[in-house]
């Protein structure tokens, strides 16, 4: 995998959450937090688990804390894909 999208992010949280979450995965929601998209922090941890295991990574300890957002999740995944320290 070369880069992670909101497209891949948008399946994952359908597949955790179920069929509606994900789509509102647009313009403001990008910024929004998590909580405030109706993700409790075990749905977030499921959503960090999820990424790992289908893209077969191992993110940082410090990501989940660093993923609050959807643009941030995003952000974050590419830079432990690129290993550009930022993700590491």
């Amino acid at each position: 995998m070369t880069e992670f999208t909101i497209d891949d992010l948008r399946r994952i949280m359908r597949g955790s959450a179920g069929a509606e979450d994900g789509e509102r995965l647009d313009g403001d929601a990008l910024d929004a937090d998590f909580a405030d998209l109706g993700y409790d922090s075990l749905a977030v941890l499921e959503i960090h688990s999820q990424i790992e295991n289908t893209f077969d990574l191992t993110l940082p300890d410090d990501a989940l804390s660093r993923m609050r957002t959807p643009r941030e999740t995003v952000s974050v995944v590419n830079a432990c894909i690129g290993n550009t320290g930022e993700g590491e």
